[in-house]
């Protein structure tokens, strides 16, 4: 499949199979996580990837919904300050980056025949205590990692002429143009 039908056909899953996820695949899925573009090339991220079953159970204190222990992995995405020294304004891009990195993930996830699901609906302060993530490293996203077991529909996205600005905010594409 190509990367445009990959990206479209993607979709978030919460149901899985019990069928472990080969070695092999998980480090090709992380592997697309590490080579992400991050901001000044300051790659913030660590991935605390989670299979012990007594570390799963615990994890229901920081998020409880029965089928996200369906998977038989779960990812942690964290990440440590991210400041570029090009910007002036000192920003930290530490949520933007680790983002990108899990949407590289996510991605690659979905062409090895896997599903995931972004979570950031999470209570940080148990899992930081369960996974032990040292000061100054942040949990950003959660997502469990596994064969799926459903096969969502779609949902409905804007129009690209709902979220895309040509030459300013209120132009118009390039005549000919098949962006419309």
């Amino acid at each position: 499949m190509d990367f445009h039908e990959l990206a479209k056909s993607r979709r978030s899953i919460r149901k899985y199979r019990a069928q472990p996820v080969e070695a092999e695949k998980l480090l090709r899925v992380l592997e697309a996580a590490r080579v992400a573009p991050s901001a000044g090339n300051r790659q913030p991220w660590h991935f605390v990837v989670i299979r012990d079953q007594a570390t799963r159970k615990l994890l229901k204190q920081t998020y409880d919904r029965d089928w996200f222990y369906g998977a038989p992995v779960i990812i942690c995405a964290c990440g440590g300050p991210s400041i570029s020294p090009a910007r002036t304004d000192a920003r930290d891009f530490r949520d933007i980056d680790v983002a990108i990195a899990m949407d590289h993930l996510v991605l690659a996830a979905a062409a090895e025949g896997l599903g995931t699901c972004w979570i950031g609906a999470f209570d940080p302060e148990p899992l930081r205590r369960i996974i032990g993530i040292p000061d100054g490293i942040e949990p950003i996203v959660l997502t469990p990692l596994g064969y799926p077991d459903e096969s969502p529909l779609g949902r409905e996205r804007r129009k690209i002429d709902e979220i895309v600005h040509w030459d300013g905010w209120g132009g118009q594409p390039a005549s000919g143009s098949d962006a419309g």
